[in-house]
């Protein structure tokens, strides 16, 4: 039963990473090439920020269901 539980802390670890390394990708890449290269006005920056910011409440959340799952299986 540890070695369950051990591989679903892994894989939701490896699935918040993946969460902020991509949405800060993301981000860079449509405020600093996509945005300017089209020729967006300022607002669509405010509106890829804030879809960067729903990635990272979401990764906040996983995280703290992280730290949870892996106190509950110390003891």
């Amino acid at each position: 039963m540890s070695a369950e539980r051990d591989t679903a802390i892994a894989r939701k670890g490896r699935h918040i990473s993946l969460v902020i390394a991509g949405t800060m990708l993301a981000w860079i890449a449509c405020s600093l090439v996509i945005g300017p290269m089209l020729g967006l006005p300022g607002r669509y920056a405010l509106l890829f920020d804030f879809a960067a910011l729903a990635g990272m409440i979401y990764a906040g959340v996983n995280i703290v269901q992280l730290w949870r799952m892996r106190r509950d299986s110390q003891g």
